[in-house]
């Protein structure tokens, strides 16, 4: 008989709720027609959050993908009207990326699509339970100092892996 693995057990409801997470916010963006994948509607959102148009190797590395895939989002978002490329004005051969005013409003309304899932997600905690999730999974997000620790290595409480 084999011992129970906690923290198999927990990547495992981990990988259950991301999956899950994913599928509640595609119905919700599939449900306002926005007519956008996940993979454009997290480029719209890293845009956002750029103070003046980035590149595409700026993007490409913000989103931790291959700058192909980055033309390639943005080839579709451009058809849709929600991006455009632009010269740099300092170097003309430099193409930039900005929102439009239709992808400023998609991306409103992909921010209210967001809330919406996640209001269905968190309906089960309270207010409480709210509180200590976020600062969980703060602690996860943030991880802890230093690299990653290697496959099948144990960690000992000095701190030192053996």
């Amino acid at each position: 008989m084999t011992a129970p693995d906690p923290d198999g057990l927990l990547a495992e409801q981990l990988l259950r709720l991301t999956r899950r997470v994913h599928r509640i916010q595609k119905r919700h963006l599939e449900r306002r027609e926005l007519g956008i994948t996940p993979a454009q509607s997290r480029l719209l959102r890293t845009l956002a959050h750029y103070g003046s148009p980035p590149r595409m190797a700026d993007l490409a590395e913000r989103l931790e993908v291959v700058p192909r895939a980055v033309t390639t989002l943005v080839d579709g978002l451009e058809a849709h009207g929600k991006v455009r490329r632009v010269p740099d004005p300092a170097n003309r051969r430099v193409i930039r990326i900005e929102l439009t005013d239709e992808g400023r409003e998609t991306l409103r309304e992909l921010r209210a699509a967001r809330r919406a899932a996640a209001s269905e997600i968190l309906a089960p905690l309270g207010e409480r339970e709210r509180e200590q999730l976020g600062e969980l999974l703060n602690t996860l997000v943030d991880g802890p100092p230093g690299p990653p620790c290697e496959e099948g290595a144990t960690q000992r409480p000095g701190g030192r892996d053996s």
